[in-house]
């Protein structure tokens, strides 16, 4: 068994961990190692072969693998530690970390753990499709690695169910590389994905998006043949004489991603029910002391940009933390109201200046978000348009009246 210390443990090495570790060490952390249990680091980020990330961040637009490159240099110019390979297998609120690899079992204790494990596709079985058991179903993230990562086809004539930014990227992809895409089907009557994608991968390759409709059974012998979709309605039920066969060989899933936590349950972290992630104060810290959570493991972002920003915040916050800084109990709770479907951080012990993220529940035009304390405004904002595929940032000025009050704040969007 290998033992050792650190003052930084970060689990996970794709963008959200890169830059946390990278933070951390900028920041006065001597030691910082990641443990990663793939085969490189940088995450998904070498099969993300299209452009775009990085412009939000640096004003330069990079492919995927160039962001990733750019990242994994600036962790070696920091000496920063990258264990590939390497499976954490549990932590402890004491920050004692066990992991394996091909050296055996390491034992490590950390004055700080940053969560940044990422996230994990949505099957067929989340969506309980009924049908014949067959092969030529993927996620859309599986179809992604196939073609960029290994040059493999997964098929000729594709249907994809689901409008996540992943599936519409894929839409296009496929196009390129050849293949008919028959169409993107949504079972909400609003795209899942960011607009600018709609746009440019679907609109801009005549794609069909189909609105209001699912897949209700597959079918095929060995490979799939064919699948059929119809409209839904209010309840989301399917309405039987809408229903159409679509001839096909591929169903690629781009169902919604889950944030990747079970290390965090079984750590007895507190789990936000809607976000799938860790609930966290305005540090981004844990319920338990010395625990932070970052990007998509603790909610699932937009842009890699954005996620990156926010680890750097983490990454910093960690390397400041000491044995001696206690977790603190006090503090408000941060409620989801009105037009609202989540709110980060979900706890607030500090007063001051401090930046929160949200998702409204659905599309609208104008609307105003408020911060509430009470019936008292705290922030009033006008927002010209709202839609959930569109994360929200704002700046929040806490009061030490309102945090010494207990009461919790609410967000609401009207």
């Amino acid at each position: 068994m290998i033992n050792r210390q650190v003052d930084v443990a970060v689990i996970g090495g794709g963008p959200a961990g890169l830059s946390a570790a990278i933070s951390a060490k900028e920041h006065g952390a001597n030691s910082v190692v990641i443990l990663d249990r793939n085969s490189w680091p940088g995450g998904i980020l070498p099969q993300c072969i299209h452009d775009g990330f990085g412009v939000e961040e640096t004003g330069e637009s990079m492919t995927g693998p160039e962001y990733a490159t750019k990242y994994i240099e600036m962790a070696k110019q920091e000496n920063v530690e990258i264990m590939i390979q390497t499976m954490v297998l549990q932590f402890d609120e004491k920050q004692n970390i066990i992991a394996v690899n091909k050296n055996g079992i390491h034992t490590i204790k950390a004055k700080a753990i940053v969560l940044a494990m990422g996230c994990r596709e949505k099957t067929r079985w989340h969506a309980m499709i009924p049908g014949d058991r067959l092969s030529g179903i993927f996620t859309a993230g599986v179809a992604q690695s196939f073609i960029n990562l290994y040059n493999i086809m997964p098929g000729k004539n594709v249907v994809i169910l689901g409008s996540g930014d992943v599936g519409l990227i894929m839409a296009r992809r496929l196009r390129f590389e050849g293949a008919n895409v028959l169409g993107v089907v949504e079972i909400l009557p609003y795209a899942s994905g960011l607009p600018r994608n709609v746009v440019q991968c679907l609109k801009d390759y005549d794609i069909p998006l189909f609105f209001n409709h699912t897949v209700t059974s597959i079918a095929g012998r060995e490979r799939l043949e064919r699948v059929k979709i119809a409209q839904v309605d209010e309840n989301m039920v399917p309405i039987s004489e809408t229903e159409q066969e679509l001839k096909c060989d591929t169903l690629l899933l781009s169902l919604g991603l889950i944030p990747e936590n079970e290390l965090s349950k079984n750590a007895n972290i507190e789990i936000d029910e809607i976000t799938g992630g860790p609930v966290v104060d305005q540090n981004f810290e844990t319920n338990l002391g010395g625990v932070f959570a970052c990007g998509n493991c603790l909610q699932v972002y937009d842009t890699v940009d954005m996620l990156s920003l926010d680890a750097k915040r983490v990454g910093k916050n960690a390397a400041k933390y000491t044995d001696d800084q206690k977790q603190k109990e006090n503090g408000i709770r941060l409620l989801s109201g009105e037009g609202v479907r989540y709110v980060v951080p979900q706890r607030i012990n500090e007063y001051g200046k401090m930046q929160l993220t949200l998702r409204a529940d659905k599309p609208k035009d104008v609307s105003t978000l408020y911060v509430l304390f009470g019936a008292k405004e705290i922030l009033k904002k006008r927002l010209p348009w709202v839609n959930p595929a569109i994360m929200i940032k704002i700046d929040v000025d806490i009061s030490s009246k309102v945090l010494e009050s207990g009461q919790s704040l609410e967000v609401k969007i009207k």
